[in-house]
């Protein structure tokens, strides 16, 4: 399985979801990028989200974005 422009697109919105406050949720107005518009919508179909401009993350969703920003962390090289 390869990772597509589109889930890399719904990668990149759950990386911008803050962890460590789930009561603070995100907003992808509707002039954003195309391709952050449709990651928010498919995240909302797949139940990650509640709203399908973002909103708030959904028990699946945290899991989600745990592992999302887990991910990239852990590929990130550090600085030396």
């Amino acid at each position: 399985m390869a990772y597509t422009p589109e889930l890399i697109a719904e990668l990149e919105i759950l990386t911008l979801f803050n962890l460590s406050n789930t009561t603070e949720g995100i907003k992808v107005h509707h002039n954003a990028a195309a391709s952050a518009v449709a990651a928010a919508q498919r995240l909302y179909d797949k139940g990650l989200t509640d709203q399908p401009d973002g909103g708030y993350l959904t028990s699946l969703g945290l899991d989600a974005a745990e592992h999302a920003q887990s991910l990239l962390t852990i590929l990130t090289p550090a600085k030396a």
